[in-house]
């Protein structure tokens, strides 16, 4: 059987897809990712506000964006272009999830496939797929590491620019929408660490797993 160039490319592809949107979905989904947040960022100090009223706005806005419950920020104060701004934000999270679900159910069907013999992996450089989903990942990275290393609040905006295009509503008012108070830059930036640390550590170690198999399977 002659292995595929085009089907390595897309297993390079799907690992890389399934590792990021799952690093996404991790601080998403447990919210105990931001409620450690609160302590070690002072929250309660910095704004006044109890960590129970803290805790309820945040799981409000979650509840709202992944829950689709009626949106709400607690005790705090919002603003109509606020609100507009997390509905925006919610159709990330559902693209994030599907993301996750297809790459999933992609990786899945390959490796049933290779298991039975059906399909084959080009190795480029007599690399696994797995070692240039990570290479490409880590690239990708440390290229955005670098970036906002030198001007992080342009990452920021050009993040935004992408994401939400033609629009200025994640540019909030803290007075207007207090919720951004209890969301400051430092966080962003927690996470930011978390899902590139997460998705790339998951890539490495598979490209490792499959090195060390190739190894073992060879006579």
């Amino acid at each position: 059987m002659k292995p595929s160039k085009l089907l390595s490319l897309l297993l390079s592809l799907a690992l890389a897809v399934f590792f990021l949107s799952a690093a996404v979905a991790i601080p998403i989904l447990y919210r105990p990712f931001y409620y450690e947040q609160i302590e070690s960022l002072a929250l309660a100090e910095q704004t006044g506000w109890s960590e129970a009223v803290i805790r309820q706005a945040y799981d409000e806005v979650m509840d709202y964006l992944v829950a689709d419950a009626p949106f709400g920020t607690g005790e705090l104060k919002w603003s109509a272009s606020g609100m507009q701004h997390f509905a925006d934000c919610k159709v990330l999270f559902r693209l994030d999830f599907i993301l996750l679900g297809c790459a999933s159910l992609l990786l899945l069907a390959l490796a049933l496939l290779r298991w039975r013999r059906k399909i084959a992996f080009h190795r480029f450089a007599g690399r696994s797929p797995a070692f240039w989903a990570a290479a490409g990942m880590a690239l990708v990275f440390a290229l955005a590491a670098l970036w906002a290393l030198i001007d992080f609040n342009s990452l920021f905006t050009a993040f935004h620019s992408v994401f939400f295009p033609g629009k200025t509503n994640w540019l909030f008012d803290e007075q207007a929408d207090q919720i951004i108070q209890i969301l400051p830059e430092v966080f962003w930036v927690r996470t930011g660490a978390f899902v590139l640390t997460v998705s790339l550590g998951g890539a490495v170690l598979t490209a490792a797993a499959a090195a060390l198999l190739r190894k073992h399977d060879k006579p």
